[in-house]
Order: C-alpha cells, then structure tokens, then sequence
C-alpha cells in the first residue's frame, strides 16, 4: 500500500484508467514539493503555502445539487437548498470527470471524519491538486497507522478537479461549476472550483443526512470545555463571534465549526480548522494568528509581499473570504481526542442590528428550539449594495445550506437532548445597543467575552432572572464584569418609542420567518413570538 502501482489499482475500482501518476496518503512536506514543482502556490514568510482559488472564492451554493434517487429522495429537504439533480445525468458526468484524469495526476487521502470511532465516516478524497490533498490532510482526521490504511475501505468517495469544468447544456448544471452529491453511490463529484471549502461542507452535507439515521444530532458549532468538565456548543452565523468566542485560553477546544452529539456526549467531525482570517490581529486572535505563520498550513486567496513574502492579512483584495487550513493541533489548547460530555451549556450567538435584543439571556427549552429554528443575524448598511437599514438574516439550524433533512427533524433532536440532559441554553448578541447599526454601537468583545464566561463556569446559575416584555427572553439582574444598564436593551435607548418600533418591526420579521415551519411544530412554538 502507498506504491503508486497500489493506488493506481485502489483507483481503477472507483472506475479511473491510464493514469499518469497517483499519490497516496503524502506527508506535507512532499505535498508541498509537489505543490511548488507545479507552481500550485507559494511558500510565505515563516512557512505557510499559500494559494489561489480561482474565480470561485467561496462556496458557491447555486451549483450545489443533491442526485435524486429511491433511496433518500423521500427524507430530502428539496428545494432552493437541496436542488435535484437526474441520475443518469450523474452518471454522464461523472464518466466524463474520470475520462478527464486519464493521462492526468491524482492526489489520494485516506482519512476520517467523526473522531468517534462508534459513529466515524471513512472517505476517501481524490485531488487533481497537491495543495488540497494537503487541505483534506489538515481538515479531516488522519490516519497515522499503517495497518489501518491497509486495510481501509472508503465509505464514500470524494473527487475534486478545479481545472474540469461542466457544460451545463450537456451535463445539465447551471454554470462550468458543479458539487454533485450521490447518496446512494456515495460519491461526491466537484469541478470547476477550487475553493477548498466545497470538499469541506459536502461531506459534512453527507454527515447531516447519516448522523440522524443513527440517532446522531449533528451541529454547525464550535464546542470547548472547561477544566471543570463543563463543555459547551456555540451556534452562530458567520460574523456572531462562533469562532472568536469559542477560542477560550482557559478552555480546551473540541472543533470550530463541525460537532456530532451522541448518547456518549459531543464529538468533532474534523481533524482541522478553517478560519476566516480576513482582518486579523495577533491581538485579539493570537492562536488563529499563529497559526497563518506556520509550515504546513493553507492560505486560500491571502495576500503576500511578493519580494519578502510576508503576509497581508488585511488585504480584501482579492475576496473577503481569505481562510486558512490547518491541523487542529496547532491550536495549543486543543484536545485532541475531539470528544466530551454532553454540554452544559448551549450557546446560540446572533449579531443585531436592530439593537433590541438583550446581550445576553436564559431560553427555555421552547425558545432554544424556535431560535434554533430561526438562525437569525442580520446584514448591516453598507456590507452590501443596496442595503441602507439593518436586513434580517434567517438559516435555520444556523447552517441552510448544510441542512439535507427538514430542519424540523434536527430540531426535535435538539429538544430531546435539551430535555434529556438540561443544558443552560443562552443567546447571546454580538451586535448593537443604544439604538441601531448607524445610530448605537457594537456591544464591547471584553462584555460579551465576561458574559460568556459567567455562564460557562456556572456563575449564572446562581443569579437572578426577569422577563422582558418584548421577546419573552428572561434576562439576568446582575453579570460580573459587566454594567447592568447594559443588560437590559431598552435603558439604552434614549428614544423609548424608536425602540418599541425597532421591536416590532423585528418580531414581524420573526414572525414571517417561521411560517414556513407551522404546519410542522407544536403550538407552544407558534405563540414565542
């Protein structure tokens, strides 16, 4: 096993022929070698290798399809998330995919994802680049053991291949971009776009359609613990703080964005992480930052000095969306083993703009429920052409485009956890206070930071709670490190009767959301708001 003869035979049973070269398993310093011999990238100052995506700089969820077939077709959440795509037309394209390799490189990495071995996912991920055979080495779990890898049989196949592009008329997609995913073939097939992100969420698409067929709730959140035991999961849109607010030196970290909860407790998907890194400072993300500095990590679309090689984090010019992929280890207080307990504390983070909804509050088992269902942040003027007040945001489960199943069916899973095991449930705004984006100002990090923490190490527990009039959300009287005007949204305001417009406006919103979950939940979700 590893002898390019031995690849090129693990390959011929997915169906590829004549292949010039086939790579197993690389470390990444051969990776690297590779990767700079076929000018794939650049190695940056400290060590990082640095690459290019191309056109595509981010997920491009319209090329996105889920093959329609007997087997899934009635548990799939069809429509504008998961679009069908025929299976014959799969087939179709899928051959002219590995017609493409023939005379062509291959890149394979044998890994898992689930660090529990009870409920883990063995995949097998085929590159036409060296780069992202490092990025699966980095985001999934690694297989150090030979034995292991000699006996492996992937439970699905991923092939990425940038450079092939699809023609829609032909191969019936909608641009030269495609990430087709086949359930009952287990296959994933990706072309025309390098973004190293679409290998990442397809498979944890995959996990969300298994994981709850095995009594599995899978989760788009971070998760830490604290030396006391008592672990947490923080669910929350891109720009909540999902990230920042996770990265706690005095707790270990479980994962940054994928997480499975078991009978056993919380479990990673991944072996890695792949932060955004637009922006940031050694300051306020030292470890992140770290990180962008050493050998072995992928910068996707960062900017570099190309005579000294040193790094532009805050150069958007090329996208917003700069990431980087590297091995969760190089996070220092990382636990490895990528389980714990089942959490105490549950942590749903929205960025309002609005200004209205409290910094922090205590949900009941019903609220956790309707906001997990709701997912809701908001877009603020000037983030977007056109955009001139605050714009509610809604991806229910915190994660749409992830979601395969009805988000009803995650959602029950939720309660039956929240029920079972009694976590704190919280949520917690990032966002604005003393009136609107434009008006008030962002909630200090080092208050919302104190909040957190209050409730991670059970001071909350003890304190004393009232119910606001608006949202039903119970507030506490009293949070260390934390002015107790603050607490409460309204004192903020000067203008009591702009507040109560800005609540309504945003309860309505809420309110429209929903109703496409009616005819689903049960009454008591339908009167929160």
């Amino acid at each position: 096993m590893g002898t390019e003869d031995n690849t090129k035979k693990l390959l011929a049973a997915h169906g590829f022929r004549n292949l010039a070269s086939a790579y197993y398993n690389l470390c990444p310093p051969k990776l690297y070698e590779l990767a700079i011999m076929h000018s794939e990238g650049v190695i940056a100052d400290m060590g990082p290798l640095v690459v290019r995506t191309g056109k595509y700089t981010g997920r491009t969820p319209r090329d996105r399809f889920i093959v329609q077939e007997p087997s899934s077709e009635k548990q799939i959440w069809w429509g504008p998330v998961n679009k069908p795509f025929d299976s014959e037309a799969f087939d179709h394209l899928y051959h002219r995919l590995l017609a493409y390799f023939e005379g062509r490189g291959v890149f394979v990495q044998d890994c898992y994802v689930g660090a529990d071995p009870s409920y883990r996912l063995r995949i097998r991920v085929v590159t036409e680049h060296a780069w992202q055979s490092l990025f699966a080495y980095n985001m999934f779990i690694r297989i150090n053991n030979k034995q292991e890898l000699e006996q492996f049989v992937p439970d699905f196949l991923v092939i990425a291949a940038p450079n092939f592009q699809a023609d829609p008329e032909i191969d019936h997609t909608l641009s030269e971009a495609f990430i087709l995913i086949n359930l009952a073939k287990k296959i994933v097939i990706i072309g025309g776009t390098g973004y190293g992100g679409e290998i990442k969420k397809s498979i944890f698409t995959v996990m969300n359609y298994m994981m709850p067929q095995r009594n599995v709730f899978p989760m788009h959140c971070s998760a830490n613990v604290g030396s006391e035991g008592r672990s947490a999961v923080f669910f929350g849109l891109s720009g909540t703080g999902k990230t920042s607010l996770s990265a706690d030196p005095d707790r270990n970290l479980i994962g940054d964005d994928e997480h499975g909860w078991s009978d056993v407790g919380i479990f990673n998907f991944e072996g890695g992480c792949y932060a955004k890194v637009i922006n940031l400072s050694e300051e306020a993300e030292p470890q992140i930052y770290k990180c962008t500095r050493m050998f072995g990590t992928i910068l996707e679309n960062v900017i570099y000095d190309s005579e000294s090689r040193k790094l532009d984090l805050n150069d958007s010019s090329i996208t917003e969306n700069t990431r980087a992929a590297y091995p969760i280890y190089y996070i220092d207080n990382a636990l490895l083993n990528g389980t714990t307990t089942h959490p105490s504390d549950i942590v749903m983070l929205t960025c309002d703009a609005f200004g209205v909804l409290p910094p922090i509050a205590k949900l009941t088992v019903e609220q956790a429920v309707y906001h997990f269902l709701s997912g809701y942040t908001a877009k603020v003027a000037g983030t977007e052409a056109g955009i001139e007040e605050p714009v509610a945001t809604f991806s229910t489960c915190f994660g749409a485009p992830f979601m395969i199943l009805s988000p009803v069916r995650y959602a029950n899973q939720l309660k039956t956890r929240i029920e079972k095991h009694k976590p704190n449930c919280w949520l917690v705004n990032t966002g604005w206070i003393r009136g609107p984006y434009g008006e008030g100002e962002r909630i200090p990090i080092k208050y919302t930071r104190n909040m957190i923490k209050a409730a991670l190490n059970g001071e909350l527990d003890k304190a004393s709670f009232r119910k606001e009039p608006y949202f039903g959300l119970f507030i506490p009287e009293y949070c260390p490190g934390v002015p107790p005007e603050l607490l409460t949204p309204h004192r903020t305001w000067r203008d009591q009767s702009a507040y109560e417009q800005q609540v309504m406006k945003l309860r309505q919103l809420f309110r429209k959301n929903f109703e496409q979950f009616s005819s689903e939940v049960d009454d008591s979700l339908k009167t929160i708001m």
